[in-house]
């Protein structure tokens, strides 16, 4: 850390910001596209999603460094995440899984622009700089984001089912005793792999059901769960 301060040193202030804030932003570049590549896009593939998140990392770090003063820093932070609680991007109703990693990619940027990495004051004593950050305590933090998604991500200490809402036209196998064959129809009409259902509402007009099944998923599986109707447009 010394020698890198040292070096620091030897050239003016401005090229001390200005490497300093390249580390940075390679450094918070690098981790949001693992994190939007690695663990959110396999299981989402949202293009749209995973271009927001590389823009949104790269905006947010640029903003709170740019602006980001010693004084400022908790101001800024929360009023950036105040703003996005409000928005929520109301053009649009975004799942909670895809606004959770939202947020995680705001929190990194955020991380990433508040730190400074050199210590530069003993021979730059016009360049005051905030609290310093090592680069190893940096890094780490930034390993440490990637180790909680990976857990989480993981699933294995959690069973979890995905949910999907099906008009369904044997009403005849609703009832309670023909559960079974309920989910055995569904199971191969679908190919997912049903564990539960639950009966909503019932049309004996039109013999139709609406059910929600509740299935498990692997990595190939390739469902919106979050299609509850036809969109206006389709043909």
């Amino acid at each position: 850390m010394e020698s890198i301060n040292d070096f620091f040193s030897l050239i003016t202030s401005d090229y001390c910001r200005l490497l300093d804030l390249l580390f940075r932003l390679i450094v918070n570049t690098l981790f949001t596209v693992i994190i939007a590549r690695k663990f959110y896009f396999p299981k989402s593939r949202r293009v749209d999603f995973f271009f927001t998140y590389i823009l949104v990392g790269f905006g947010i770090f640029m903003l709170i460094h740019l602006m980001g003063d010693a004084k400022l820093k908790t101001g800024i932070a929360m009023g950036l995440f105040a703003i996005f609680c409000i928005m929520r991007y109301r053009t649009e109703s975004v799942p909670i899984r895809e606004m959770t990693y939202l947020f995680l990619i705001i929190s990194l940027a955020a991380i990433n622009g508040l730190a400074w990495t050199a210590d530069i004051s003993d021979k730059h004593p016009e360049f005051f700089a905030p609290e310093l950050t090592s680069m190893i305590e940096l890094l780490v933090t930034n390993f440490l984001f990637i180790a909680v998604i990976w857990i989480a991500e993981g699933g294995k200490w959690v069973t979890s089912l995905s949910t999907k809402y099906i008009k369904y036209d044997k009403i005849d196998l609703i009832s309670p005793d023909k559960r079974n064959e309920l989910i055995e129809d569904l199971k191969q009409r679908t190919g997912l792999n049903i564990k539960e259902v639950a009966i909503g509402s019932l049309d004996f007009l039109k013999d139709m059901a609406l059910i929600k099944v509740y299935y498990t998923e692997d990595d190939n599986t390739d469902n919106d769960d979050t299609l509850r109707k036809m969109p206006k447009n389709y043909d």
